[in-house]
């Protein structure tokens, strides 16, 4: 793992934002942080309306190909400003501490639906925990996923409604990152779960966190994508891919559909509004029927049905 970072950061607007946070993407590790200056994306109040400027950042790890993809950011961010203005990438190296460390004074427990509790790991006493409470203490360390983003939280009160009171489901994770819907699926009933990204430091992060929460014996943390499944026999009762809409339909047209077995459920996250009908689109090519759409701020989680043969 390297001891250093460097992030690349871009103002943007609300219109340019979501371009910026795809290209990101593509070179980043594991994913993109969007804030507002002054404070963090994800914390937004709901009823506000949209500020005019936001900052996107993407972290890529320092070593021998970090010149090379610099450059190759640099190329991309050109062409696409002959479609639309681009601001100029800034860069600086931060320590892999300061990285890890600065948004921990912002992550607080965190209630969803009926029973979900999520705690940082270095939080010990919650006053206000009840007895039915489904406990998750979460350190993301490298890997994202803290229950913080709408997306993520969307995607935690379907995996609620979908496996409590329904035990012994087999459970899919693709693209698990922290580990938290793993977990939460775990602790929710389900009989296994198995937890795949392309990101090793995400898989050893997720078997960490569950061995943290006591459910190390029901999740299976693997590295592994889409292909890895299609080249088994394993099928899903309930798979969920909290990921982006992009990707999403990448894997569609790679028979994303047929990692749940017939009459199984898939819940899917990343997407915003704009995105939810070519979601849908997609899904249905890949012969899942979308049912229900979970709604929060700009973000949408779409769960869709493989019909039974």
């Amino acid at each position: 793992m390297s001891n250093q970072w460097l992030e690349v950061s871009l103002d943007a607007d609300n219109e340019s934002a979501e371009a910026i946070a795809d290209l990101l993407q593509r070179f980043g590790h594991q994913g993109v942080v969007i804030e507002q200056a002054g404070f963090e994306f994800d914390k937004w109040e709901y009823d506000l309306p949209k500020p005019d400027k936001l900052i996107v950042k993407a972290y890529l790890p320092i070593n021998a190909s970090t010149p090379d993809a610099q450059q190759q950011l640099r190329d991309a961010l050109r062409y696409m400003n002959m479609i639309w203005p681009m601001p100029e990438p800034q860069f600086r190296t931060i320590d892999e501490a300061d990285w890890a460390e600065a948004w921990k004074v912002h992550y607080q427990p965190l209630r969803l639906g009926r029973h979900i509790y999520i705690k940082p790991r270095w939080i010990e006493t919650l006053p206000d925990a009840q007895s039915d409470d489904v406990l998750i203490s979460l350190d993301p360390g490298m890997a994202f996923g803290t229950g913080t983003h709408p997306s993520t939280q969307l995607c935690l009160l379907a995996t609620e409604d979908l496996l409590e009171g329904r035990p012994a489901l087999k459970v899919l994770d693709l693209g698990c990152g922290s580990g938290i819907l793993a977990i939460a699926a775990a602790k929710l009933g389900a009989a296994h779960v198995l937890a795949l990204d392309t990101d090793t430091i995400a898989v050893e992060v997720t078997a960490e966190n569950a061995i943290e929460n006591g459910v190390g014996d029901k999740i299976e943390s693997l590295h592994g994508s889409l292909d890895t499944i299609l080249a088994s026999p394993r099928r899903f009762d309930v798979a969920l891919v909290n990921i982006l809409a992009r990707v999403i339909i990448e894997m569609c047209e790679q028979n994303l559909g047929q990692v749940v077995r017939p009459g199984g459920i898939a819940v899917f996250g990343g997407i915003i509004h704009e995105q939810a009908d070519e979601v849908e689109a997609a899904l249905r090519r890949t012969g899942l029927e979308p049912y229900k759409r979970r709604p929060l701020g700009d973000w949408v989680v779409i769960e869709a049905k493989r019909p039974t043969d």
